[in-house]
C-alpha cells in the first residue's frame, strides 16, 4: 500500500471523525451534517461516470477539501498547531 492509498484512508477517517465530533460538541447541525455527507455521497456516485479521465481518481481528494471545510465549519476558522 503507497502514500496515496494511506492518505486517503486518513481522509476518510478524519471526514467520518471530524462528523462525529461536530455533532457531539454542537458545532455541527443536522443540516450541516447532511449537507456534508450529501456531497460526499454525491462525489461518490458521480466521480466514476465523469468523461474526464482523472477525475474518476479523485474522490479523495474531494474528501480532503470536504475535510478543511468540516474543520472551518467545526472550528470556527483555521486550527492553529502552537
Amino acid at each position: 500500500m503507497g502514500s496515496p492509498a494511506i492518505a486517503a484512508w486518513i481522509a476518510q477517517l478524519l471526514f467520518w471523525g471530524l462528523l462525529v465530533y461536530g455533532l457531539m460538541v454542537g458545532n455541527l447541525g443536522l443540516k450541516g451534517l447532511a449537507i456534508f455527507v450529501l456531497l460526499w455521497l454525491a462525489a461518490l456516485v458521480v466521480l466514476p461516470y465523469a468523461t474526464y479521465e482523472p477525475a474518476r481518481a479523485m474522490f479523495s481528494s474531494f474528501v480532503a477539501i470536504l475535510d478543511i471545510g468540516l474543520v472551518f465549519a467545526i472550528f470556527k476558522g483555521d486550527v492553529t498547531l502552537t
